[in-house]
């Protein structure tokens, strides 16, 4: 309970979602878990456009929306993927959430993350030394 009143990075706050059940419209889930919404007018709109949110499936990182969605978040759409789904090309992958910082990041051999050494330079380098 705690931490869905103070922490924002963990989906969102009590005073948040307040806000989108008082002033949005439930708009559909991806696969991911997210959430999201839109407003009910553009009463506190900057550009006429009505507002639109996620909130998140865990952890607050952007890269866990959907191309899709995300498309509908900027309006690049006009209708959400639940009404109008976006089509998906042969050659096109599934989103993939940014990996950096957690278990499954990328470690390149030599890496200390992943107990190896380094390779030699080959006979191409040569160290910097201040003279």
């Amino acid at each position: 309970m705690l931490k869905a009143i103070f922490t924002w990075w963990n989906g969102a706050t009590i005073g948040a979602r307040f806000t989108f059940w008082r002033r949005g419209v439930f708009v559909g889930k991806d696969d991911l878990g997210n959430s999201y919404y839109q407003a009910k007018d553009t009463s506190d709109s900057y550009d006429g456009r009505k507002r639109r949110w996620v909130i998140y499936n865990g952890y607050a990182e952007a890269s866990k929306v959907p191309a899709e969605w995300h498309g509908w978040l900027h309006h690049t759409f006009d209708q959400p993927p639940t009404i109008e789904p976006l089509l998906r090309r042969s050659w096109e992958k599934d989103t993939q959430p940014n990996l950096t910082g957690t278990v499954h990041a990328w470690r390149p051999k030599g890496s200390i993350a992943r107990g190896g050494e380094r390779q030699k330079a080959s006979g191409d380098y040569e160290a910097w030394r201040p003279e």
